[in-house]
This record gives structure tokens, sequence and C-alpha cells, in this order.
């Protein structure tokens, strides 16, 4: 087994396609030493990932994807090796997640406004979610639905004429600010870590989020080209940060995968190292073993 990891992959706990346990499975298929999962404001997938990792030697990194805004824009935090049992972090975690519900009806009130009427019955039949569980229901999910009805053609087309940034029927209420992510993992005694910098095409951002405390950036992502990994990564190294990879796997929908296949994008075990380093929970965890 080589020691690659993918440190970002979603699964049916918020908008991915493939159970936690089946994402590990195809972790291994692709040769894979570790994979973390990292569904959006949710720490619910972990607990079954960890499982079917320690039956078939994967070794899972528990994360989570903090979703908030800043300048107009949704800013993203990943958190590795948060201790997931914790009560006030959960607390917030559901916090976001009814901020998240609240985003998910104003899209749909202005998808009817667009004569592109969608129900959320319909949304959480298409994400085989319940109301009240620990899992987040998003934009693919309405965008699964606007696919089923004939209103668009594909998952693309969704999110390009009505999901997207600045889409027809996109709308950003106010969020959690990003400062908070980071205060929130580092409370939870995880790493913090600002996801895909490359696609919100401000670098002033990433510097004041760097010099406010993050302990990484997500260089190495599939929406990143050759030019721009290798713009964070150099600046990852002369702020000394942890540069991680990841594909940011969701599943397929229709055929399609998004972001990109698990392993697309890959880090070795001493990047892990480092994050594991740097948690406080990881290393109680360690010592109490």
């Amino acid at each position: 087994m080589t020691e690659r990891y993918d440190l970002h992959s979603h699964t049916t706990a918020s908008d991915g396609t493939n159970a936690p346990a089946v994402n590990v499975r195809l972790a291994g298929e692709a040769g894979l030493r570790g994979l973390a999962i990292t569904d959006h404001d949710t720490v619910a997938g972990v607990a079954e990932a960890v499982a079917e990792g320690k039956r078939l030697g994967i070794d899972v990194v528990p994360g989570v994807e903090i979703s908030t805004v800043a300048g107009g824009q949704d800013i993203h935090v990943l958190g590795y090796y948060i201790d997931t049992e914790d009560p006030l972090f959960r607390e917030r975690l559901e916090q976001l997640r009814r901020t998240r519900n609240l985003r998910n009806e104003m899209i749909l009130d202005r998808l009817v406004e667009l004569g592109l009427p969608v129900t959320m019955d319909e949304v959480l039949e298409q994400s085989r979610k319940k109301p009240g569980k620990d899992e987040t229901v998003g934009r693919p999910h309405i965008a699964a639905v606007l696919v089923a009805k004939g209103y668009v053609a594909d998952m693309t087309e969704a999110f390009d004429r009505y999901l997207g940034k600045d889409a027809a029927a996109y709308v950003n209420p106010p969020r959690l600010r990003p400062e908070d992510a980071i205060d929130w993992i580092r409370d939870a005694g995880g790493v913090p870590i600002l996801a895909h910098p490359g696609l919100y095409g401000d670098d002033e951002q990433v510097i004041r989020l760097i010099e406010y405390g993050v302990a990484g950036i997500e260089a190495y992502h599939s929406d990143h080209s050759r030019e721009t990994e290798v713009h964070y990564a150099s600046m990852a190294e002369r702020y000394g940060l942890i540069a991680t990879a990841g594909s940011d796997f969701h599943g397929s929908r229709g055929g399609v995968v998004f972001h990109a296949p698990l392993g697309a994008r890959y880090t070795d075990y001493s990047t892990v190292e480092r994050l594991q380093a740097a948690s406080r929970y990881f290393e109680r965890s360690r010592d109490q073993s």
C-alpha cells in the first residue's frame, strides 16, 4: 500500500452520493492509504467511515468542511482531527445546518419566482434525508431535482443557470464568518485548513485568514490549475503552513463524477503527521491509548 492520502471527500451525510463506508472501500480500490471524510457542516458520517477503515486497513482522518461567508462569497474551512463527539462543536454545527436549511428555502422561493417550482419534500426525497437528522441538504440535491423534473439537462446546467454563484436563483444569507469557523475547529482540538483558495479569486482574503490563524491551505485541489497549485504551495511554504491536497470527491450523478475521482489529488503521510501534531485532540487521544 502506498502512502497516498486524499484529504477531501463527501458522503451521503452531506451532498455526496456514497455512504461513508463506500467511500472508504473506493479509497482502498484507488490504492490510497488514507482518506479524510469532510462533509459540509456535519460529522455524522465519520464514525461509519472509521469503522470501515479499521476493517479494511484504510486510515480514516476525521474531518468537516464548514461553510462561511466573507466578502460576499462562500469561504469553506476544513477541519481535521476534531473531537467529533464534542458537545459544543456538535451544537455549533447544528446552528450551521439551520442556516443552511434557511438558505435552501430561499433558493426554492427564488426558483418558484422563476417558474421552476421545486418543493422541499422533493429535495428531501432526492437526498434521502429525514428532517432533524445530523445530515445536511445542499444545492446539489436541489440541482438533482431540477434535472429530474426536466428543468435542466444536467447538474452542470443547473449550477450554471440557477444555483452557482451569481446565477438566477443563487442566494447567500448572512452566515458564519471564516474566523469563527477557525475558532470552532480549534476549540474542538482540530486543525483549520482553508479549502480550495484558488476558487475565491481573492488572495487578500486568503492572506487575511492566514494571519488570523489557519494552520494550512488546500493547495492541491481538483478545481485548481497546475499554476494555481504551485502558487498556493509556495504561499504555504512562505508562511510556514501545511499544504494539503484533496479531490473533493462527491460521488457521481448521471454518470458524471463530482468534483473528481478519489485520489485525483493526494498528499503523503508526512502531511498527515503534521496535521496530527497540530491537533490537540489527536495528541490527547494518543496519550490516553
